[in-house]
């Protein structure tokens, strides 16, 4: 510190008790010292501040008395004393300097040290003057803290803003500034605002606005700058510009604050541009759009295709209630809707009736919600007109009203069908049976039999498989499960299909299990899955051809394969192979014949016995058909075995054969009368009755399909016949679906054959019968 007063004191060096009593008015402290800086005065000032006495202090070395270290660093400063010795000149000590008391008190100084000269400009000595500057010490640190307070709040606010001068320089900027605009404070600071980036700041209206800030002691709010700024997109902002001053003088200057609305100016457009194209949707939809308060009810909005649907003007909806404009029954009605959109925020009505002001009728579907607009509920009611679309389901109501009945029609079609198809058939086989019977048979007899016999077989399946077309789309074929071992069913398919392999030369070769492999179904069901894929296997392979027949068990499963090589399946047929009337060959010929009912049965048949079925091919190398069905975990109950076979018939029967189709009942009765059996015949109901009477059967073969009195009106009036009492019936007849035996049955026959029969299953009636009466 540089002190006028060391001068003086220089000066009146020779005149020391003056000097010592100036030097102990002195506000500051002061400290002289010999060459050897030992202490020879300390003012009060410095007693006080050091703690020393001047008594105590004299002659002691300064460092001792005046204990100064710096106060960030603590370590000990070197006595200016020193220097001043050493160089005669004015010495100023380093800054954050603490003096330690003699009784440790600790305060900082500002201090100063000259040499003392003699009369010959020899340095005498040196004086010490120092001042305790603890109190301005606190005021600069209170000055910092609240400039680094104020620092941190300007640093943390978000808007960016600039202090100008009075001539629009830039003096500062905060953090936000540079960080919004990205531009560093190089190229900020002391430039004029306008010169600023690429001049986007450069506006007219700006720079005037902000020349009238200090003279007119002006300030302006909200000045709106749209501008694309260098670095940044598109920006909106608003300047806000204030006069403020710099604190510890009176200097001017204007603080430019900027608030960043880019966000809501794109929001504000966004909704705008909203609120276009949902007037446009709402102006141009071709449903009926109403807009409804969510306290009331009541329309509020409606667009014009409401009004075009009603005949009403736009205007005509305003302030009404639903059930006022015909869309619900009541004000109640109405009320309630409303309470329920408030709860669950969506309601849906369906087919209510509307009447338009030119007395149209009209059906619509109302699909209401609540949605917010402008932060407030408002519910939008979707009208949409479907009439036509109604018109449109009571048609096909109709017509698959009209499609069902077409099917029980066809259903019952079928059944006749294959009742008038059968009625001829029985006769034939008869006649074939009959043939059969003859001996000394020529060769060409033979081989014509042989062929009326294959023939007749092959028109008995296509029967029965148009009654399966039926009953697979209705769901009306029944099982009669029981535990059956699937080797015998094989081996009865194999010897079914025999006939027809056997014409074509084709060889069929089994590999069965040793042991029984048993599963729960229907015996005939099953017999007729493997028929029907041997037959599809032996219509599909050439002449000479190979057919092969596994089964196995894997796992938990029964599986049955049947191996062909024969043409093949298409790729693309492949997948349909099991639909309903699909074949693979569709050539012109028709030489394979058939419905394309048999795989689609098979499939049927195994997906209700709880198996799967799926097939494999290769064109021009056959196809495999591999069938899985879950087997029998534990042995099944053991039957009772038989004491003894049943004997054949011991004594010929008396049999009435009752059907209106003559060659079917001389047919019939032709082949009783070749097996011993007496036979009389019947062509009606009523003649059938009086027959019994005369005659007394055992056994009667009756047709239920009679003219005038049928079967089953002359089955009932037989079991009211004490006299006929123990006789047998057997229904021979061409309906064989499982509810035309429940009625045979209900009628009081005791067994049911459908035509055309097998007579060796009415031989086995008859052998039952007379061993029973024997």
């Amino acid at each position: 510190m540089t002190d006028p007063s060391l001068a003086s004191i220089e000066a009146l060096h020779f005149r020391p008790e003056w000097c010592r009593v100036t030097l102990a008015s002195i506000g500051d402290a002061v400290i002289t010292t010999d060459t050897s800086a030992n202490i020879t005065f300390l003012n009060p000032v410095a007693e006080s501040l050091t703690g020393w006495t001047l008594a105590d202090a004299a002659g002691r070395s300064l460092s001792e008395v005046f204990n100064i270290v710096n106060e960030e660093t603590r370590q000990q400063v070197e006595s200016p004393t020193v220097r001043a010795v050493r160089e005669g000149v004015f010495v100023g000590l380093a800054n954050h300097t603490l003096l330690i008391a003699k009784d440790g008190t600790q305060r900082p100084i500002d201090d100063s040290a000259a040499p003392i000269r003699n009369a010959t400009g020899e340095v005498a000595g040196v004086v010490l003057v120092f001042r305790d500057i603890t109190q301005r010490k606190q005021q600069e640190k209170l000055t910092q803290d609240a400039l680094e307070y104020a620092e941190n709040i300007l640093a943390t606010l978000r808007e960016p803003f600039l202090v100008l001068d009075k001539s629009l320089r830039v003096v500062t900027a905060n953090r936000a500034f540079y960080q919004n605009f990205q531009v560093a404070p190089e190229e900020t600071q002391g430039r004029f605002v306008y010169e600023l980036g690429d001049g986007e700041w450069n506006i007219p209206k700006l720079r005037e606005l902000l020349e009238e800030v200090l003279p007119q002691n002006h300030s302006f709010d909200h000045f709106h700058v749209s501008h694309k700024f260098p670095a940044n997109a598109q920006k909106h902002l608003l300047l806000n510009a204030r006069r403020i001053r710099q604190p510890g003088n009176h200097s001017e200057l204007i603080l430019l604050a900027m608030e960043d609305i880019t966000q809501r100016q794109q929001a504000q457009e966004s909704m705008e541009v909203s609120e276009v194209r949902y007037r446009r949707l709402f102006e141009a939809a071709k449903d009926g759009i109403l807009i409804l308060d969510t306290v009331h009810g009541k329309v509020t909005d409606a667009n014009p295709f409401m009004a075009q649907l009603l005949g009403y003007s736009p205007e005509a909806f305003l302030g009404k209630e639903l059930w006022q404009i015909g869309l619900l029954r009541d004000a109640d009605s109405s009320r309630a809707m409303v309470r329920e959109l408030q709860e669950k925020g969506y309601v849906r009505y369906e087919n209510l009736p509307l009447e338009t002001t030119s007395g149209r009728k009209v059906e619509v579907e109302v699909v209401a919600n609540v949605y917010q607009e402008d932060h407030q509920p408002v519910i939008q009611c979707n009208i949409r007109d479907i009439t036509a679309r109604s018109q449109l389901e009571n048609k096909t109501k109709e017509q698959a009203k009209s499609l069902a009945d077409l099917s029980r029609r066809k259903d019952e079609f079928l059944a006749m069908l294959s009742h008038e198809l059968r009625n001829p058939l029985a006769p034939i086989l008869n006649a074939v049976q009959l043939l059969r019977l003859q001996r000394d048979r020529s060769p060409l007899q033979m081989e014509a039999h042989g062929m009326i016999d294959r023939q007749v077989g092959q028109l008995a399946r296509l029967v029965d498989d148009l009654l399966e077309v039926s009953r697979i789309s209705t769901g009306r074929i029944h099982l009669q499960e029981e535990r059956i071992d699937l080797r015998g069913i094989v081996d009865s398919a194999i010897e079914t299909n025999q006939p027809q392999a056997g014409q074509k030369g084709q060889t069929v070769a089994k590999s069965l299990p040793a042991q029984p492999l048993w599963v729960y179904g229907d015996a005939m069901r099953l017999e007729q899955v493997v028929v029907n894929l041997l037959n599809n296997a032996s219509k599909y392979t050439n002449r000479g051809g190979h057919i092969w027949v596994g089964l196995k068990r894997e796992g938990d499963e029964a599986v049955l394969r049947v191996r062909d090589n024969g043409i093949g399946i298409a790729p693309e047929m492949l997948p349909r192979i099991f639909d309903l009337f699909t074949q693979a060959d569709r050539s012109l010929d028709r030489s394979q014949g058939g419905l394309g009912i048999g795989l689609s049965l098979v499939q049927s048949l195994i997906t209700m016995h709880g198996g799967r079925v799926e097939a494999q091919s290769i064109v021009g190398e056959g196809s495999e058909f591999i069938v899985k069905l879950p087997v029998l975990l534990s042995p099944p109950v053991p039957t009772a075995v038989p004491d003894a076979d049943v004997p054949a018939p011991v004594r010929p029967l008396k049999v009435l054969v009752v059907d209106d189709n003559v060659d079917a009942a001389k047919g019939v009765a032709m082949l009783l009368r070749a097996f011993g059996h007496d036979a009389r015949l019947a062509l009606d109901g009523a003649g059938a009755m009086q027959v019994a009477l005369e005659y007394s059967p055992e056994v009667v073969l009756l047709d239920i399909g009679l003219p005038i009195v049928n079967g089953y009106q002359v089955a009932q009036w037989i079991r009211q016949e004490p006299t006929l009492k123990d006789v047998v019936l057997v229904a021979l007849t061409g309906y064989g679906q499982q509810s035309d035996r429940q009625r045979s049955l209900d009628a009081g026959f005791d067994h049911h054959l459908v035509k055309p029969v097998d007579f060796a299953k009415v031989q086995s009636i008859l052998s039952a019968v007379a061993v029973k009466a024997s």
